[in-house]
C-alpha cells in the first residue's frame, strides 16, 4: 500500500462526502482521514485534504479519474509518508506547546505544522514559496503543493504566540535550566554541564553510532579519553571552555544531547562549537534547540562569531547553523571544512 495526498473541492450539500468516499472506494482505495484546508469558495465549496491508501496495483491517476467522474474536482495528487497520519489538531497543539517551552523554536513549528521547509528567500525558487509573517517575524517556507490561506493563517499564529510570549515574560538567562518541549511532544532539560556529569556524558557517546561520533569528534572512536571527557564539561574542568549546555532525559536519568562553546585560540571574539545528540534523539529537533541555546549563551558574553569543523561530506553542523537562524560560510582546508557564523548583535 502507498500513501496519497489528495486535495478535492467539495461542494457543501448533502450526499457530496458520501459520493466521495464512494468513489474512493471503487477505485479500490481507502481514505484514512480527511480534514479542511481551504476557505469557502463563493459557491460554497471548500478544499479537503484526503490521506487515501492506495494498493501497488491500483495507478493513483485510476483514483483521480474515479473522483472526478463523481463530480468532485482534484486539484492535488501526491505521494505522502506515515508521518502524516497524526491528527493535525493534536500536532498543532503539541507544536503549540513547543513555542511556549521555546518562542525561538517558532520558525521550525510554522513549518512542520505547514509540512514544509525553512528557506533562505535569496535561493533559487524550489516547489511553492511563500512569506509567512506573524507578529513581528516574518519566514519563507517551501514545499511541493501550493499552499491554502486557512493553513498559512494557523501557522502565523504559531508566529504570533511566540511575539506575544517574548513580549510579556521576562528575558530569560540563556545559561538557566529549562524545559524544552520537543517536536513529538517530548521533553528534555536543558542545564549547564557540570563536573559530576562525566558518566553521563561518557554513556551518551558510547550509545552514539559512529556515523555521530565522526560528525561531532571527526573520529568514530567508541570511548572518550579522560582528558576529552574533561574538555567537553566545561570551564570547570577545561581551560578553554566557555559553556557546555546538557541535554537530560526528564527524570535526569540520561543524556541525550550535549553542545559545547569552546574559546578559539588568538581570537577572542570567536569561539568554537560543537553538538553531539543520541541517535534515538534526533530529528526530534534537539540539536538546533541546542545549537541556538548556546548560540544565546555566546550572544550574552559578547562574542560576534561561532566557528566550527566538519568533513567534506557532512552537511550536519551547517544545517543546524541554518535552523538555528544564522548564516555559515564555508572553506575548505585539506580534508576539513571550517565555518564561520557571524552572531547578532544584542539588543540594548
Amino acid at each position: 500500500m502507498a500513501l496519497w495526498r489528495m486535495h478535492v473541492e467539495l461542494e457543501d450539500r448533502p450526499g457530496r462526502l458520501g459520493g466521495l468516499a464512494t468513489a474512493v472506494g471503487a477505485a479500490g482505495c481507502n481514505i484514512l482521514s480527511l480534514h479542511v484546508v481551504g476557505e469557502p469558495t463563493d459557491d460554497g465549496a471548500v478544499t479537503d485534504e484526503l490521506l487515501v491508501e492506495v494498493p501497488e496495483d491500483v495507478e493513483p491517476a485510476t483514483l483521480a479519474d474515479a473522483v472526478a467522474a463523481a463530480g468532485v474536482p482534484c486539484t492535488l495528487l501526491v505521494r505522502a509518508d506515515a508521518t502524516e497520519l497524526s491528527d493535525p489538531a493534536t500536532t498543532a497543539l503539541a507544536l503549540a506547546r513547543m513555542v511556549v517551552a521555546d518562542p525561538g523554536s517558532a520558525p521550525s513549528a510554522a513549518a512542520t505544522l505547514l509540512r514544509a521547509r525553512l528557506v533562505d528567500p535569496a535561493a533559487p525558487p524550489a516547489g511553492h514559496v511563500h512569506t509567512l509573517r506573524g507578529g513581528t517575524q516574518q519566514i519563507h517556507v517551501a514545499r511541493p503543493w501550493p499552499f491554502t490561506a486557512t493553513e498559512l493563517s494557523r501557522a502565523a499564529a504559531l508566529l504570533e504566540l511566540a511575539t506575544q510570549l517574548t513580549m510579556r515574560v521576562p528575558t530569560r538567562t540563556p545559561s538557566a535550566e529549562r524545559t524544552l518541549q520537543l517536536r513529538d511532544g517530548s521533553q528534555v532539560r536543558l542545564r549547564a554541564a557540570e563536573v559530576g556529569d562525566g558518566p553521563l556524558v561518557a554513556a551518551l557517546h558510547a550509545r552514539c553510532s559512529p556515523g555521530s561520533r565522526r560528525s561531532r569528534f571527526l573520529s568514530p572512536a567508541p570511548r572518550l579519553h579522560p582528558d576529552e571527557l574533561a574538555a567537553l564539561l566545561g570551564p570547570s574542568s577545561s581551560p578553554t571552555g566557555l559553556h557546555t549546555v546538557l541535554a537530560v532525559t526528564a527524570d535526569g536519568g540520561s543524556a541525550v544531547g550535549i553542545a559545547n562553546l569552546d574559546a578559539e585560540p588568538g581570537d577572542a571574539g570567536s569561539a568554537r562549537v560543537a553538538v553531539l545528540v543520541e541517535d534515538a534523539w534526533q530529528g526530534r529537533g534537539l540539536g538546533t534547540a541546542l545549537l541556538r541555546h548556546i548560540a544565546e549563551v555566546a550572544a550574552e558574553r559578547g562574542l560576534a562569531e561561532l566557528r566550527g569543523c566538519a568533513r567534506p561530506d557532512d552537511v550536519g553542523i551547517t544545517r543546524l547553523l541554518r535552523r538555528a537562524g544564522l548564516r555559515p560560510a564555508a572553506e575548505i582546508l585539506g580534508t576539513e571544512v571550517r565555518l564561520r557564523a557571524a552572531l547578532p548583535t544584542p539588543v540594548g
